[in-house]
């Protein structure tokens, strides 16, 4: 008997994508945890609450775009523990707010305390009109990696429970259509590619909830002609990266490739790009301030220092935003 079949089912070798669905949302899994995605790493959303200032001001836009309707739909697909909904809700006009239903899509239990106006939901609802927001979500939608073998072949990657990988058969069937069209592999041992068909066609069941409105997703992501050769597959855990081991232990995540989700009418902008149209930036408040209103000059210079971080080259700036328009004719990002 060898020892791949003395071993338990849970350290059996198996390919990434079942590997990292248990690791994350099976029992015990890392997103399942208490303290949350913010115990373990920090987003846009934790970095400044500049974000959820600025997704609120593209709901009031896309809200004028839509008619003002009597009911407004915010979603947030991947919620964490609602800290996005909440900025959002709080950072959004009277008269908006009013009309807003707001819905959380989480695994997790719904957190104690959350503002009760915020409903929380395993899958986003069906048929609504406004705004699906999908922050560092589709980074977390498990998928398989392939690798350059020795041969030339590009075969699935296998994984233990421990990490350690071994190559298994060769890529097939729809993983081999979506990586001859969206990330061609060479002949070269060793190179690398996660196979995000999931990704795509979660993202496309989010974008169906919407029956007129806005998808976004942002993400760190990677366009065709410029993949990374040997991929991204990598861990969390405490803030720090590490290796990604299927374990429940850490955050196992990959970078998206943004442009196979993109269907019709889709724009990709970097998030600078996107806050920038949204009215955060990251300037130097006047001196003249300091001598006028010392106060609001710190606030201000606060603020600037935040909005750096957002838009930062080599950073959160360098994230990609993916806006899926559905029944309007563009994003409402224009200044």
């Amino acid at each position: 008997m060898t020892n791949d079949e003395q071993a338990s089912p849970a350290s059996a070798p198996r390919g990434w994508r079942e590997a990292t669905k248990t690791a994350l949302y099976g029992p015990g899994g890392f997103y399942l945890r208490p303290e949350g995605p913010a115990g373990h790493f920090r987003t846009s959303v934790h970095a400044s609450p500049l974000y959820a200032d600025a997704v609120a001001r593209l709901l009031c836009r896309l809200d004028d775009v839509l008619g003002r309707p009597g009911e407004l739909a915010f979603v947030d697909m991947g919620a964490g523990r609602g800290e996005l909904t909440s900025g959002v809700l709080a950072a959004l006009p009277a008269d908006v707010a009013a009309r807003v239903r707001a819905y959380a899509v989480e695994r997790a239990e719904r957190p104690a305390g959350l503002d009760p106006r915020v409903e929380w939901r395993a899958a986003p609802p069906a048929g609504v009109t406004g705004l699906l927001f999908a922050n560092e979500w589709l980074d977390n939608v498990p998928l398989d990696v392939a690798e350059v073998a020795a041969d030339g072949t590009a075969r699935r990657v296998l994984v233990r429970g421990d990490g350690a990988e071994s190559l298994g058969g060769p890529v097939d069937g729809r993983d081999a259509r979506w990586l001859a069209r969206w990330w061609p592999l060479g002949d070269e041992p060793g190179l690398r590619a996660e196979i995000g068909h999931p990704r795509d066609e979660a993202w496309a069941a989010a974008v169906a909830a919407l029956e007129r409105g806005l998808a976004v997703a942002v993400d760190y992501a990677h366009l065709k002609g410029a993949r990374p050769p040997y991929g991204t597959l990598t861990g969390f855990r405490a803030g720090r990266e590490t290796a990604p081991v299927p374990d429940g232990s850490c955050d196992i995540t990959a970078h998206v490739a943004l442009d196979a989700c993109a269907a019709e009418g889709a724009v990709l902008l970097t998030q600078r790009a996107a806050l920038g149209a949204l009215g955060v930036s990251g300037g130097r408040p006047p001196l003249a301030l300091a001598s006028s209103d010392p106060a609001a000059y710190v606030r201000a210079l606060a603020r600037a220092g935040e909005a750096a971080e957002l838009t930062a080259p080599g950073g959160l700036g360098d994230f990609r935003w993916l806006l899926q328009p559905v029944g309007v004719p563009e994003p409402p990002l224009a200044p």
